[in-house]
């Protein structure tokens, strides 16, 4: 963007700094959930493979530094173009994106607690994972209100608008509740331990019923309104989320419940976690079978990369999770395979989606003003060259 010259009253690079961030919206923080999912799912994994503990501490490492970028450049971004903010707030496009940032700091604050503390020490990993988990339960719970309200009484949205992006700020409550049961152990015995469960399982439940109201809208969306717009098309594996991270709170529970709950109550979320998990899983599977052959048909129509892309990431994360906990609650060793496979897909996914966006924000594309995507061909019309 060209301005006129004018006396400058601070340092020029404060200056430059701040225009560069006038169009960086809170989409950004799923690069950051991508990479710590990088991280949580490769220590989830059953068996020992050499070094790989090691590596996913250090992709927890970077999701961490690239989380406090991301909040300092977004308290830039509301300091210097407040006008940009509240324009994002009162986007439809745009406004569920902040459900990323509830899910960011959650997701670092998961993989805390289960690498980070390798190499920053179990104390101050539990510290920065309770911190974490309070503010990303917080913002959660915040977006989950806020932002459907937003859309009910100032966004103007018809039904043909649905994407499956709409789905953001009511999954994150889900990845709190996936994630708040790693620090019940670091936690007195007795009441304040049953709290913190129970807590989860009320975040499980709010998560649920919101994902099962809003994602018929969604599902009838893409049956009736045709493809998504091409950049959009890679938003259809964020319908995984709330399924792997539902059936990785579900198995998690299971994890913790001895000792915390009586039984049967504990023995109850053991079955809940199989009973929950495998049908969810199954639907996983042919969703992501759905949303490939979606995705493939738009590559051959011209999609290119766009911060949509990190959508590969996170919620296959989550399928990865959730596979393993069921693997571990049924001993099915195929679960174990499937979580495997399903992390080769994470792992070729998150270097993909980093590669070009760290080529995007070296040429300056990915910081730009953004461009009206463009539209998938209605079915059957010819591809012109």
């Amino acid at each position: 963007m060209v301005t006129a010259v004018q006396p400058l009253s601070g340092p020029v690079p404060h200056r430059v700094r701040a225009a560069a961030v006038r169009h960086l919206g809170p989409n950004w923080y799923a690069s950051v959930m991508g990479t710590a999912a990088v991280a949580v799912a490769g220590v989830a994994l059953p068996g020992h493979l050499p070094g790989l503990r090691t590596v996913c501490t250090a992709v927890w490492a970077l999701s961490l530094v690239l989380l406090a970028v991301l909040l300092t450049a977004r308290a830039l971004h509301w300091t210097h173009h407040r006008d940009q903010a509240r324009a994002h707030l009162l986007d439809p496009a745009a406004a569920p994106f902040y459900g990323c940032l509830a899910m960011a700091l959650t997701s670092v604050g998961g993989g805390a607690l289960t690498v980070g503390r390798d190499w920053i020490g179990t104390g101050t990993a539990v510290a920065l994972g309770a911190v974490l988990f309070t503010a990303g339960t917080a913002t959660a719970l915040t977006a989950s209100a806020a932002v459907p309200y937003l859309m009910a009484v100032r966004h103007r949205v018809r039904p043909e608008q649905a994407t499956p992006v709409w789905l953001l700020p009511v999954v994150a409550p889900m990845v709190s509740a996936a994630l708040g049961p790693l620090l019940v152990p670091h936690l007195p015995p007795g009441r304040a331990q049953q709290a913190l469960l129970v807590l989860c399982l009320a975040l499980f439940g709010l998560s649920l019923v919101a994902t099962l109201v809003m994602l018929p809208i969604v599902f009838a969306r893409l049956v009736t309104g045709g493809p998504l717009p091409l950049a959009l098309t890679p938003t259809l594996f964020l319908v995984l989320g709330p399924l792997g991270q539902s059936t990785t709170a579900a198995g998690n529970f299971a994890d913790v419940a001895p000792g915390v709950l009586q039984a049967p109550r504990s023995q109850g979320l053991g079955v809940l976690a199989v009973l929950y998990g495998l049908p969810v899983t199954a639907f996983a599977l042919l969703w992501f079978c759905l949303a490939t052959a979606q995705v493939v048909r738009a590559r051959r129509h011209g999609m290119g990369f766009a911060m949509t892309w990190w959508s590969f990431t996170f919620p296959v994360g989550t399928c990865v999770t959730g596979a393993a906990a069921l693997g571990r609650h049924t001993g099915l060793v195929a679960l174990d395979w499937l979580a495997a496979g399903l992390y080769g897909v994470l792992v070729a996914a998150w270097a993909t989606a980093a590669l070009h966006t760290a080529r995007g924000l070296l040429s300056g594309a990915l910081l730009a003003a953004p461009r009206p995507a463009p539209v998938a061909p209605p079915p059957g019309t010819a591809r012109t060259r």
